[in-house]
């Protein structure tokens, strides 16, 4: 609850009597928005040689993950309450090893509309990184998923946004 309804909250998500709403963005301008997110997770030796090599028992852990980061991309207005459903143009999901292992993926969504796609970009990262985690967790039950953040964002009424190094 606001401490004080008088007041208009300064949280965009937050109506004057401080209940959680939809924010209505019918006269927001349509523009390009893009979102780019990296997620990590960190697993034993073991099985990032067997995600590398494609050997793990349920089959190709890095193909099974990029699809599922793009259903995940496509449904966060299903698992994100107060996200709009958006037309999204396009997804690309790309992972590198960090290190040996480390592996990050690069979820960048874009499209054209009335908001954002931060949320998009981080829910395909970290479901990306789920699916890993549930791929491989027969070799190893300590993976570890995180970092996830949002790398950079393009479009909309509050400028560019670039995480630094």
């Amino acid at each position: 609850m606001n401490p004080d309804p008088s007041k208009p909250s300064q949280l965009t998500h937050v109506d004057p009597s401080g209940n959680a709403w939809m924010v209505d963005v019918g006269d927001k301008a349509v523009t390009a928005r893009k979102a780019v997110a990296l997620g990590r997770i960190t697993m034993s030796l073991e099985a990032a040689r067997a995600i590398q090599s494609n050997a793990i028992s349920k089959g190709d852990a890095l193909g099974v993950a990029r699809i599922a980061a793009i259903q995940a991309v496509k449904a966060t207005s299903n698992l994100i309450p107060l996200c709009h459903p958006l037309p999204i143009d396009s997804v690309s999901v790309e992972h590198r090893w960090i290190s040996e292992q480390v592996l990050e993926w690069r979820v960048t969504v874009q499209s054209t509309g009335k908001t954002g796609v931060e949320m998009e970009a981080l829910t395909g990262a970290s479901v990306a990184s789920l699916s890993v985690y549930d791929m491989a967790k027969s070799l190893d039950r300590t993976m570890v998923i995180g970092p996830i953040f949002l790398k950079e964002k393009t479009g909309g009424s509050r400028g560019d946004f670039q995480k630094a190094e």
